[in-house]
This record gives structure tokens, C-alpha cells and sequence, in this order.
């Protein structure tokens, strides 16, 4: 009789904790189809994709759940099982808390999530984690610049309490279920239960827990997107963002070249017949000989306009000029038009323009990790400083950020300027000059300009931008291009559209303010000893926009490059594959005489190498299209995604042989 009031108490507990399941299940649903309903209305796909779409994430958020029940249903087993009736009589007040605490993770993950969602068109990745290391202020400022945020703060508290009660409410002890089980059929049930829940925490009967493989259901990006669960995401990126802080970042392992470093080195360089003594020799180039560089140095300005993606420039037009003063200088000099960044965020990008190397997926930045202090030889400025230039970073943000600073300054910079040496320098108004990110970008270019200008020997300058960046502040005095949203613009825009008018107004002025530079170099006797580069960290736009063919241009960015007349000559394919990694030892070619260099990247000039463009959220380019790393088809995609993989594994060696 004992053991069915025990029985009794576990199965109306049970019916409480499906109760709530079953809340939290239909809060995960409806965040996946308000993500649908915001993003994925003008995604390519069929009916039966979607509804797999929805089924797939509904297993996934049924596995979240049945983890969450697994603590409190071995409670209720050991309960009946030893008759602990004290801790019967306390267990409802227990899990309250409990499914407090998870109920208040999960909402919380899942509004984070779709934050994240919002910029970068995906769910949350390791990057998530560098939010920590950015300007907490300027963070502030965006989010009550972009967000209505005592709104939104009234309305997020209003809907915990609402769920909070709701916890209160459903968890009780009441028994309206009554079962006269012998303890045969108790045994069973149990039994049942642990089996049950066990298979719905794995998702899948098959060789990987649901989590760990999320198989595809569409050809269309987003729809492949839509299953994942914040709270995976989130778990996920964790996972690997301690692993790359702990030291325990194994890359050269996870791609399959542990004891067979040389392999990796051979596919690189698609070789049989390498320097087995010293790898680092078969990545060390000399470049070729040019004679006029060597006589008359020319200076070398290497700008990285923030979130400066390419395919909104399709849009350009009388009416959405997009393209501002920067138009003519695209249509006169080299543009590489099949280029694509390194990494979605910023710091990445940039090290990895500045190593020559591509960016290493799941690691943290060299700069916020045990590398911040390690010089290392291949960096571009260090090669320019060793042929004569005066090397400069230029950052029109705070040096402080994510240890900027620190790290180039160990980098070949001679010197390393940001905001406050800008703001000092032209002796501008902090409050009216400068937005919460630094100074808007006229100035970082007049800065440049002066330092140009002032110059007693060759300059090697790296230019990076803070505009185009939310909250999106252009200077009160800035008079925009007209930029209307044509039909066709306004079916690939995702999201708000007033957010998206004020991302693009800011878009135009930095673009803007680029070809302007431009402008003033070509207009004044820099024009005939100066190479100019414009690139970009990434193509944030991405986060709001639908785009026809996915993976050829969601991470397309501009390599442009501007050469003196008496540096031309060079006959480029501006439609080869490329990334970050191979700017520099184009430039090197270009501008450099006999000079040794290290890099994983090609020079474009040679057309008889593989060129492929690597970015490390698996999205791969090349001279054909754009296509998803582990999803290769074709000898050439093959091709370039075993060149990939082998390129990172050298890159790891490089990077640790820096070390010994």
C-alpha cells in the first residue's frame, strides 16, 4: 500500500513536470517561427523542407527538455524507491527553483540568440564570447541606440513573472491522478520512463546524439539554420571558447594531421617533394625582382573599411547610391570581385589580413589569448619595416580593445595611434566628432592624410575604421546620397525596415568617406607614389539580407587595389577566388624587390596556383562559386576544400612554431 502512495506521488509529479515541459516547448516553437517569420518569409524552399525544418527543432528542443527532466525524475525514482518521505514533503518547493533557474536560462539564451541572429544571420557562435572583451560602454549605447530598451526591459520583465507564476502554478501537490499499480507494472513503467527519456535527450537512434550532427533539410541556407536550438548554440560556442582560452585547442589533431605534419604541408602546396628539415622554408617566398620599387619605395596604405560587404553594391542606382565617391574609383583601378572574408568578426579578420594566414575556426583571437605577446615573423608590417618603411596602425577606435593595441605594437608597427592621439592630433570635439565607437571616419582619413603628407620616408600604413557599425551615427553634418529602397531591395531585406535604413544610411557614409580618401590621394602629388588597398573585416549586411545565391555572396567583400602609373603594368584576373590571407603577398609582389616573406596566401598575379578563398565558418569560394566546406562537390571544390583544411593545419604549425 506504501509503495502505491509513493507510486501515486511520482505519477502526478511527473504529470506536473509534462505540464511545463509542454510551456516551455511552445515558447521554443513560437521563437522559432517569429525567427522564421522575420528572416526566412522570402527564403527558397518547399513546403515538406519547412515542415522538416520545424520537426527537426522540435526534436532538438524536446531533447532540451528531457535533459532538463532528467535530475527531477531520479529524484522522484529514489523517492519511491527508498520512501524518503521528508523528501517528498519538500520536493515540489525544490523543483520550483529549479525549473526556475532553466526556464530563466533558456528564455534568456533564446532572446540573446535572436539578438545575434539579427547581425550576423546566424545563431551564436564563439564570437558571442568577445562581447565581453569589447567597450562595455559603447555596447550600452548600441543597445539603447538600436533597442527601445525600457520597453523592452518592462515588457522581458513582465513576460518572467508571467512564466514564473506559471512554474508556481503548475507545479503543486495535488494528486488528481490516482493508479493502482502492483509493483510489477511499477517496475516497468519506471523502467519505461529512464528508457524514454533517454532517447528523447539523445534525438537520434542513430550513430551521434541529434545535438552533436544536425542533418540538412534544404538547399536554402536559413531553412538549415532554423532547427538549431539557442541553447545548443550557445552550449556550443561555450565548449569552444574554453577550450581555445584553456590551451587546449588542438587544430592540427581535429583535422586529421597529427604525425603527418608533412602531408599537410604537400597538400598545401599541392607538392610531393618538400623541405622536410624545415617546413617553414616551403612557405617562405622571395618575391619578384622590381627593380623601379626598389629605387622609388612607394608608400603603402592598406584601409579596412568596417563591415564593407559587396552585394548590397548590386543595388546601386540614381536613386540607391550606395556607392557614393567611391563608384569611380572601383570602375578605374583593380577590384578582385570574388573575394570573401576570413571571418565574420572583426579581429579576426584583421589578424588575419596582418599574418597572412586564414582565420582558424573555434579559436579565440591572437590578442585576447596567450599569443598577445608574441611577435610574430610573418606579419606584413614586420617585412615592410625590414625593407626601410616607417610602419603605422592606425585605429580610429580605442586601443584597449580586445587588447588591439598591445598586439600590433609587437607586430613590425612602429607606431600604433587610436582615438585619443586622432582626437588630440586634429583637435576634435569627442562629443561631436566622434560616435560611440571612436571617430567618424573622416577624421581617422585625415589623420592618414596629414601623416602622408608629413612624411620623410616610404610609409607602410594599416587603416582600420569604426563607422558603418551599430549604432549607426553619422555625423550630424553629413549630407546622405539619396538611398531609396527599390521592390526588388526591399523583398532581399530581413528584419526592420527603419533598422535597416538607418544601417544603410551609415553603410553609404562610410563608403562614402573611403572614396573620398581616394579622392584627396589622387588629387594631391600623393598619386604618384602611393598604392592604396581598400578591403573590409566582413559583410555584416548579411544579418538582413536574403540573398539569391548564398554561399557565392554572403561573405563577399572589395579588394581594391590602387597602384601609381609607374607600378602598373601587372595584368590581373579579377574574378579569382581570394581571401584576407592573400592580400599581402599580392602586395608584396607589387611593391617589394627580392624580398623574402612568409604566408599562407597566393599572390594573385599567378595564375598557374590554385586560388581559393577561404572563410572560417565554412564558407569557401572559388573561381566558379561559392559552396559550404562539408558540403564539396566536384573535383574542384574537393580540391580547395583539402587545400583548406591543409592551409589551417600549416597555419597551426606556423603559429605554434613561433613558440619554440
Amino acid at each position: 500500500m506504501k509503495n502505491k502512495k509513493y507510486f501515486n506521488f511520482i505519477i502526478n509529479s511527473l504529470y506536473s513536470l509534462f505540464k511545463l515541459s509542454l510551456v516551455i516547448l511552445a515558447f521554443m516553437f513560437l521563437s522559432r517561427l517569429y525567427l522564421f517569420i522575420s528572416y526566412g518569409t522570402n527564403s527558397l524552399y518547399s513546403i515538406t523542407e519547412l515542415l522538416n525544418a520545424f520537426w527537426l527543432g522540435f526534436r532538438l528542443d524536446l531533447s532540451i527538455v528531457a535533459y532538463i527532466n532528467i535530475l527531477p525524475t531520479l529524484v522522484l525514482i529514489f523517492i519511491w524507491l527508498f520512501k524518503l518521505d521528508k523528501l517528498r514533503t519538500i520536493s515540489m518547493r525544490i523543483f520550483k527553483i529549479y525549473f526556475i533557474i532553466f526556464t530563466t536560462l533558456i528564455i534568456s539564451f533564446t532572446f540573446i540568440d535572436l539578438v545575434y541572429f539579427s547581425f550576423f544571420a546566424e545563431h551564436s557562435t564563439i564570437m558571442i564570447f568577445g562581447v565581453f572583451d569589447d567597450d562595455t560602454e559603447a555596447l550600452i549605447n548600441t543597445a539603447f541606440a538600436n533597442y527601445n530598451i525600457p520597453l523592452v526591459s518592462l515588457i522581458g520583465s513582465i513576460f518572467y513573472i508571467l512564466i514564473y507564476i506559471l512554474v508556481f502554478k503548475i507545479i503543486n501537490n495535488k494528486e488528481s491522478i490516482k493508479v493502482n499499480w502492483n509493483f510489477k507494472k511499477q517496475i516497468l513503467f519506471i523502467i519505461s520512463l529512464v528508457v524514454l527519456i533517454g532517447i528523447l535527450a539523445r534525438g537520434s537512434l542513430g550513430l551521434f546524439p541529434l545535438a552533436k550532427y544536425i542533418p540538412d533539410v534544404s538547399a536554402d541556407p536559413f531553412i538549415n539554420n532554423l532547427p538549431q536550438t539557442p541553447t545548443y548554440a550557445l552550449v556550443y560556442a561555450y565548449k569552444q571558447y574554453k577550450k581555445s582560452k584553456s590551451g587546449k585547442y588542438n587544430l592540427i589533431k581535429d583535422l586529421g594531421y597529427k604525425g603527418r605534419i608533412n602531408e599537410a604541408f604537400k597538400e598545401h602546396l599541392e607538392l610531393e617533394n618538400i623541405d622536410t628539415e624545415n617546413l617553414l622554408n616551403n612557405i617562405t617566398y622571395t618575391t619578384k625582382s622590381n627593380p623601379i620599387a626598389k629605387k622609388n619605395p612607394p608608400n603603402i596604405v592598406v584601409v579596412m573599411v568596417e563591415s564593407f560587404g559587396m552585394p548590397l553594391l548590386s543595388y546601386q542606382s540614381e536613386t540607391f547610391n550606395i556607392m557614393g565617391k567611391i563608384k569611380k574609383h572601383f570602375e578605374e583601378d583593380i577590384l578582385f570581385t570574388n573575394f570573401i572574408s576570413s571571418s565574420n568578426g572583426t579581429i579576426s579578420s584583421l589578424e588575419a589580413l596582418l599574418l597572412d594566414i586564414p582565420s582558424r575556426p573555434g579559436a579565440t583571437s591572437f590578442s585576447q589569448s596567450k599569443y598577445l605577446n608574441t611577435p610574430f615573423k610573418q606579419a606584413s608590417a614586420r617585412v615592410y619595416q625590414d625593407s626601410g618603411y616607417e610602419t603605422s596602425f592606425v585605429y580610429g577606435g580605442d586601443l584597449s580593445w580586445r587588447n588591439v593595441g598591445s598586439f600590433m605594437s609587437r607586430q613590425g608597427f612602429d607606431s600604433v595611434k587610436g582615438k585619443a592621439q586622432i582626437v588630440k592630433s586634429l583637435n576634435l570635439d569627442i562629443k561631436s566628432d566622434a560616435h560611440d565607437w571612436g571617430v567618424f571616419d573622416e577624421f581617422t582619413y585625415k589623420y592618414v592624410l596629414d601623416k602622408l603628407h608629413k612624411a620623410t620616408k616610404p610609409q607602410f600604413i594599416f587603416v582600420l575604421t569604426t563607422n558603418n557599425h551599430p549604432p549607426y551615427t553619422v555625423p550630424a553634418n553629413y549630407k546622405s546620397n539619396k538611398l531609396e529602397f527599390s521592390k526588388k531591395l526591399t523583398e532581399h531585406i530581413k528584419g526592420d525596415l527603419d533598422l535597416a535604413h538607418r544601417r544603410v544610411k551609415d553603410y553609404g557614409y562610410a563608403v562614402d568617406m573611403a572614396g573620398d580618401f581616394l579622392d584627396k590621394i589622387k588629387d594631391s602629388s600623393l598619386a604618384k607614389n602611393t598604392v592604396v588597398v581598400v578591403t573590409a573585416d566582413n559583410n555584416t549586411v548579411e544579418g538582413i539580407m536574403r540573398y539569391d545565391d548564398y554561399y557565392t555572396q554572403t561573405k563577399r567583400i572589395p579588394f581594391y587595389i590602387y597602384l601609381p602609373k609607374y607600378l602598373r603594368g601587372v595584368e590581373f584576373n579579377t574574378k579569382l577566388a581570394s581571401s584576407h590571407k592573400d592580400i599581402f603577398p599580392t602586395l608584396y609582389n607589387l611593391t617589394l624587390d627580392s624580398k623574402k616573406y612568409i604566408a599562407i596566401g597566393k599572390d594573385l598575379s599567378d595564375e598557374t596556383q590554385l586560388h581559393c578563398g577561404f572563410n572560417k565558418a565554412d564558407v569557401l569560394v572559388t573561381n566558379e562559386s561559392g559552396f559550404k566546406g562539408s558540403k564539396a562537390k566536384g573535383v574542384l571544390q574537393e580540391r580547395c576544400l583539402k587545400h583548406y583544411k591543409a592551409s589551417l593545419a600549416v597555419t597551426e604549425y606556423m603559429i605554434e612554431s613561433q613558440e619554440k
